[in-house]
């Protein structure tokens, strides 16, 4: 009875967007905007540690009870957070009171134009189709390039995906501090520059023990590109938005994710030489950090915020009222 598992599987994935969309709407209105790259650091932080401790954890679980029983206690889990949720005593994104009721469809178009409308946002989206298409191949191939070009066993291999998961957490933690130093654009754009340049290093690389280093930190500098990428997003769209602005954003980013890796798998298979995509993919990684530094908003996103000289022209995005 596969086909149970597919149905579960697709309602998983499906209340995971409208969970992920309102926990990004509601941290605005948990701290303030100076604080905002500090709390999802540390909520990337925790994700990626329990991404690394759960799976050691059902192992253990799985050594003493049935695998029904891992499962049942994850579901607990699930009823657990929902009810810590329910104690925040704090409302949620509320609405202006004057707002009309309106349709699914109407709020969709709504938040689409904000998007495309705004210039920090439009080009945040742009910029991120284009991480996401380009650098997806590094991940869904790393298990190959492992294998090829480090001779990696299959325990090295966890160990690898284990130190980027180890990046995550140190950079997510760093993220608030990091950024209080530097604006959006050398942080955000500064961090995706290093990437690039990494991946050319990890291509180049026949190391392993460089490789961990190598892969950790570029798992860390991604996720650290990802916090100030969506703090920025979340300082400037009007908190009753946000549902609907990052629900948008995100189906127009994450779209190019299996073009992507579809487009990167054939032409590793044409090339033959996983190293090389690798290489070529960290050039690009770099020029589009460049090209969004110097030939966008973003290489001034601040002066958009509220308050800043470039804000009236933002508010300008045809958005209904």
């Amino acid at each position: 009875r596969v086909w149970q598992i597919y149905l579960i599987g697709f309602a998983s994935s499906t209340l995971t967007i409208f969970f992920e969309s309102s926990e990004f709407a509601a941290i605005p209105s948990l701290v303030g905007e100076e604080d905002l790259v500090t709390a999802n650091g540390r909520i990337q932080a925790s994700y990626s540690g329990a991404q690394v401790a759960g799976p050691l954890l059902a192992g253990l679980l799985l050594a003493l009870v049935k695998i029904e029983t891992v499962f049942l206690v994850d579901a607990i889990s699930f009823v657990v957070s929902a009810y810590s949720l329910g104690l925040v005593g704090v409302s949620f994104n509320r609405e202006p009171a004057h707002r009309e009721r309106t349709t699914i469809r109407k709020d969709v178009a709504e938040g689409l134009r904000y998007v495309l409308g705004h210039p920090v946002l439009r080009n945040i989206s742009a910029m991120m189709a284009l991480f996401n298409f380009v650098g997806v191949t590094t991940f869904t191939q790393l298990v190959l390039f492992s294998k090829v070009r480090l001779h990696a066993s299959d325990a090295q291999v966890g160990f690898l995906f284990s130190a980027g998961s180890a990046g995550v957490v140190l950079l997510g933690l760093l993220a608030g501090r990091i950024r209080k130093k530097l604006s959006f654009g050398p942080a955000a754009l500064g961090s995706l520059f290093i990437t690039g340049g990494l991946t050319v290093a990890f291509a180049m690389n026949r190391l392993y023990w460089l490789a961990l280093l190598l892969w950790g930190l570029n798992g860390g500098l991604g996720i650290f590109f990802n916090i100030n990428t969506g703090s920025l997003r979340q300082a400037i769209v009007p908190n009753h938005l946000l549902g609907r602005i990052i629900s948008i954003a995100g189906v127009l980013a994450w779209s190019a994710i299996p073009l992507g890796g579809l487009l990167g798998g054939f032409v590793i298979k044409w090339t033959g030489n996983v190293a090389l995509v690798y290489g070529v993919i960290g050039v690009i990684l770099s020029a589009i950090a460049i090209w969004f530094f110097f030939f966008s908003p973003l290489g001034h996103a601040e002066r958009y915020l509220p308050g800043g000289d470039l804000a009236q022209e933002a508010e300008a995005a045809p958005v209904a009222r």
